[in-house]
């Protein structure tokens, strides 16, 4: 008899002989032959779905453009300036075919030459969990050149990272809102 009874939601209340109110839930019958026939109803496991892994393009906007204030510069004479932007846009275009940051299910890892590889500054793998994300930026929103974001997995207190943006901004960006949650500020305009 116990297998065929349920409680609802619904309380009724109860005086007790010493005048204090007391809730006893309200009992209701089943229906035997269905439960019976069918057995009792199993709760279905939640269906988990797996995101697939995304890694932006290379994009070589933001090296094109210190090449050509690389030239610009030496054009006005100002080699020195001239010099630092060139070298620094063809150290930025060779590792954009270097470097790849891939969004896979659960975190954000990048990688070099299509291995895994430890971060050179504060050390261990360039690996965090979105869930470790406490804020992201792109700056400058309108001709996005650097990326920002704070983590707490490398330390409790939180770590700041900047990348060149020197993938396709617009995949970036859509991946970093998807995976990690929109920005506190901003985003691209």
């Amino acid at each position: 008899m116990a297998l065929c009874m349920r409680s609802s939601t619904s309380a009724v209340q109860k005086t007790s002989a010493r005048g204090v109110a007391q809730l006893r839930p309200r009992v209701q019958r089943a229906p035997f032959v269905a439960q019976a026939i069918f057995g009792k109803a199993k709760a279905k496991a939640p269906k988990v779905t797996k995101r697939e892994t995304l890694a932006p393009e290379p994009s070589f906007n933001l090296q094109l453009g210190l090449l050509g204030l690389s030239g610009v510069s030496c054009y006005y004479e100002n080699y020195g300036l001239g010099g630092f932007l060139g070298l620094l846009g063809i150290f930025l275009t060779i590792q954009a075919t270097r470097i790849r940051f891939v969004f896979d299910d659960t975190g954000l890892e990048v990688l070099r030459a299509g291995k895994e590889s430890d971060n050179v500054i504060v050390g261990g793998r360039n690996r965090w969990e979105y869930s470790s994300f406490v804020n992201w930026e792109f700056w400058f929103p309108g001709f996005p050149v650097l990326v920002y974001f704070k983590e707490t997995q490398t330390k409790p207190e939180g770590q700041v990272h900047f990348f060149p943006i020197i993938f396709n901004g617009k995949q970036l960006y859509e991946a970093m809102v998807e995976r990690c949650g929109p920005t506190k500020t901003s985003g691209p305009k």
